[in-house]
Formats: C-alpha cells, structure tokens, sequence
C-alpha cells in the first residue's frame, strides 16, 4: 500500500478524459450533423468531401447555364411562331394581288398591309435576349456539364436571304405579287427548317438539364454517406459516452478514497 502514487486513480483519470473526449466528439457530430468535425476524423474522407462539394457546386452552375438557354431558344419560338403568322398572312396577300378583278389601286391597298408584315419580321430580327441577339447565324455554345464542355446551339438567322427576299417583294402589281410569293414560299421553307432547329435545342437542352439534375443527386448521396452523421447510430454512441464518462467519475472517486485505510495502519 503506498501513498505518493495512485496508480488506480491516475488510470481512472486517463480513462475518463478519453471518455470525456469521446462523449465531446459524438456530441459534436450531433449537434453539428456532420461526421468530419476535425480533419484527423476522416482526413482522406475530407478531402474527398471538399472535391464533391465544388463538383456539386459547378453542376448547380452549368444547370443555370442550360436553363437560361431553353429560356432563350423558348423566346426564339414564340418571335418565330409571330413571324409564321405574318408570312402566312403575306403568302395569302400575294395570291389575292393576283386576282386579275382586282385593279392597282385595290392591290396597293394589298401591298401596304404587305410590307408592313414585312417590316415587323425585319423588326424581329433585331430582338435581344439580356443584351444577346436572338436571331443570328452564330451558334451559341451553352455549357452543358461541370467540365465547361460545351453544346453549340445552332443559331437562327432571319437576316438570311431568305427572309430579305420576302420582306423586300411587294404586291402593288399582278406580276410583282407572283414574284413575291415564290419568295415568301422561300421563306416558310427556311422558317420551318429552323422552327425545327429551334425545337431540337430544347429539347437537347430539357435533356441535359435532367442529366445535370440526376447527377447532381447521385453526387450529393456519395458526399452525403462520406460527411453526414447517422444520428440513430451517433446517438447510440453518446449514450454509451455518456454512461462511460459518469462510472469513471464514479470511479475516479473511488480510487482517490483508496488510499484513505493507510491511515488506519497508521493510528
């Protein structure tokens, strides 16, 4: 029996203060809901964690960036669905400029309402979409995924000739409204081949959009299982803890008091 060393309650003491740091660090994964709370919990983990937290973050981005492009080819249609109805209408005045009862004076009534369809489709044109033509011949590259790589969304031009053919024609005359309906036809032929462009970007782009989307799922269920806490489990864990650290307090009580009987030896 000695009583300079306590060797049952300094190991009582060492084993509480793991307890102590345990029950500290499960209740830190509790409150905070995270299972890393310290790099040397799970260093490569973290790490790990750190590169799907900003590929998460860029796909969130390129989503954005394909959003705004089927919000762009979408304005597209509607200005060019506009643009059908006006040359349907300018395709019906140049067959009714041709109707041999008809004098000049009632086919100049005719080309009036011609050219100013004409002029609203060159008016079109010339729209934005947040300071970016709408209307162009050059495609626009859309980022598709985290990477930056690229979709090229064909554009659509109705500056093309074409389109001028049909909007310069008019139909004051019989011979001018034959003219100017071979060109008109000319330009519902161009306008359905990009109308089909037009669709064939949305609906790439509606598909890339659900890419990003279910990638971005699977990517947050792999961080989720590397940093996220089980709280069923963790909870287990601090109650166990918990209980830990109050019979080594207990203890520690009781190996401090152990050397309390030498005083008996000694009386």
């Amino acid at each position: 029996m000695v009583i300079n060393t306590n060797i049952s309650a300094q190991s009582s003491a060492r084993l509480l203060g793991e307890s102590s740091a345990a029950l500290a660090k499960s209740l830190s994964r509790l409150s905070s809901g995270s299972k890393i709370v310290s790099p040397e919990d799970d260093a490569a983990g973290l790490a790990v964690s750190f590169r799907f937290d900003a590929q998460i973050s860029r796909i969130g981005a390129a989503k954005s960036n394909v959003g705004n492009a089927v919000s762009f080819a979408q304005t597209q249609d509607g200005f060019l669905s506009k643009v059908t109805k006006a040359l349907d209408r300018m395709s019906e005045l140049s067959i009714l400029s041709q109707d041999v009862t008809k004098s000049d004076a009632d086919r100049g009534l005719y080309n009036a309402e011609f050219t100013t369809l004409g002029a609203y489709i060159t008016d079109v044109a010339g729209k934005q979409f947040n300071g970016v033509n709408l209307f162009s011949a050059t495609a626009l590259n859309v980022t598709k995924d985290e990477d930056g790589a690229t979709f090229a969304m064909n554009g659509v031009n109705l500056g093309a000739a074409a389109y001028t053919g049909a909007t310069g024609a008019t139909v004051d005359t019989a011979a001018n409204a034959a003219t100017a309906l071979t060109k008109v036809k000319a330009a519902l032929d161009q306008l359905g081949t990009d109308r089909a462009n037009v669709g064939a970007n949305i609906s790439r782009l509606s598909l890339t959009g659900d890419q990003l989307s279910v990638l971005n799922d699977n990517l947050s269920a792999a961080n989720s299982r590397i940093k996220d806490v089980d709280v069923a489990e963790e909870s287990t864990q601090f109650a166990r803890y918990n209980i830990l650290v109050q019979a080594g307090t207990a203890m520690l009580a009781q190996a401090n008091a152990t050397p309390q009987s030498a005083l008996r030896l000694l009386s």
